[in-house]
């Protein structure tokens, strides 16, 4: 097993890197400046590299020295559109984008596990696939790296999949939580474009309000998440977006609005979908106006697979110590399109506390703030944790193939 003191090694390199891909941000699947900064980063270390087509994502194996199954660890690498506000002396150098989701951290952290999983190579019983993603916040990056592949770049498809996420709120830094089954939630979203029949203000009974349909609208959508989703099995419904109009004593032709629906659930996600339509549609039905509704399906629900939780919090508790890892009582109503790599492949996301010391976990900004900020001290932790997530899993599996194996398979 890596220990933290192998890990620590590697922090002075881990924070420049970090913080190099902090200062340029990129967003979405085209990340030009970081692949190659990725790349550079994984130069000269014994791995098998191919780059993306639909996307600048970056794939590397890792062959272990003895014959065994292969694992995949995975990192995040885009930014978000956020203006930065942190001050920071590394703050981002390009206007509109940000690292504010920490994935400065991710990659850097996977970084350093190859690095570790490199210098014992020879003691690994399979492969580690590294996958380096782009376009996590919204563009499904995941789904198009799966469909290049991924799963089985190693020639075979990987047995257990892990990826990690720092949070800057919540947890103190180092600190790990999980949970088995759904961990994050389904991210769904829709447009509806109400059509009218614009008039004088002053006379709204000659003309067909659009505004005042897409208000009840908007209420109504409020009430039937409450009236008809069990508060057990939870949804929630936001809207983001209103707008209509130009000017106060014009009734427009149009109203439109924008709303994410969050479920940590298939059968509530569809649930959610139809009283949507139906809702929507019956409104604008009631008041003799035309609804366009556009719904778009976004990630899934995020399920970790128990045994594989189970396994991967016994890792942590090992590597950090008592008191260090916890179980999380409920599921965090955010999504994550490593979602489609556990549709596929039995496997764990975990969050990793990143909270800086001078800030409370409970107060500090969230992740996805302008005034996000990370505690790049927890990258050890991060790489430490990845590494023997992968080598523990071989080990798993070698243990798994002997007579006896049964019992070891349990135990990290």
């Amino acid at each position: 097993m890596f220990q933290l003191t192998d890990a620590h090694a590697l922090t002075d390199d881990l924070r420049r890197l970090r913080r190099t891909l902090h200062q340029e941000p990129e967003l979405g699947l085209h990340l030009p400046r970081t692949q190659t900064t990725v790349l550079a980063a994984l130069d000269g270390l014994p791995l098998e590299i191919t780059t993306g087509t639909a996307l600048s994502s970056v794939t590397a194996v890792l062959r272990g020295g003895r014959p065994g199954p292969a694992v995949l660890l995975r990192a995040d690498m885009d930014a978000l559109p956020v203006q930065e506000t942190t001050g920071l002396p590394y703050a981002s150098r390009h206007p509109g984008a940000m690292h504010a989701c920490g994935h400065d951290l991710h990659v850097s952290a996977l970084v350093g596990a190859a690095r570790l999983l490199a210098e014992r190579r020879d003691d690994l019983a399979g492969d580690v696939v590294l996958m380096f993603q782009p376009g996590e916040e919204g563009h499904g990056g995941a789904r198009l790296m799966i469909d290049e592949g991924v799963l089985d770049a190693a020639g075979r498809r990987v047995v257990a999949a892990y990826a990690l996420h720092v949070l800057a709120n919540t947890l103190p830094a180092g600190v790990v939580a999980t949970r088995p089954g759904t961990v994050l939630a389904a991210s769904d979203g829709f447009d509806v474009t109400v059509t009218g029949r614009g008039g004088h203000g002053s006379s709204p009974h000659t003309a067909q309000d659009p505004i005042t349909v897409v208000c009840e609208m908007v209420t109504a959508l409020q009430t039937m998440v409450t009236r008809t989703v069990d508060v057990f099995d939870p949804a929630v419904l936001t809207v983001g977006s209103l707008h209509a109009g130009d000017a106060r004593n014009v009734i427009p032709e149009t109203a439109t609005f924008r709303a994410t629906v969050r479920t940590v659930s298939e059968t509530v996600r569809a649930q959610v979908r139809e009283a949507v339509l139906r809702t929507v549609r019956g409104i604008a039905d009631a008041h003799g106006v035309r609804a366009d509704v556009d719904y778009q399906d976004g990630y899934p629900v995020t399920v970790n697979d128990p045994a594989e939780t189970a396994f991967a919090t016994g890792v942590a508790e090992q590597l950090l110590g008592p008191g260090r890892t916890l179980l999380a009582p409920q599921p965090i109503s955010g999504s994550e399109d490593f979602s489609y790599v556990l549709e596929r492949v039995p496997g764990a996301f975990l969050g990793v506390g990143a909270c800086p010391a001078d800030r409370a976990p409970a107060t500090a900004p969230m992740n996805h703030s302008p005034d996000a900020s990370f505690d790049d001290g927890v990258l050890p932790v991060a790489a430490a944790l990845l590494a023997n997530l992968a080598a523990g899993r071989l080990r798993r599996a070698a243990a798994d193939r002997r007579p006896g194996g049964e019992t070891a398979a349990v135990t990290p």
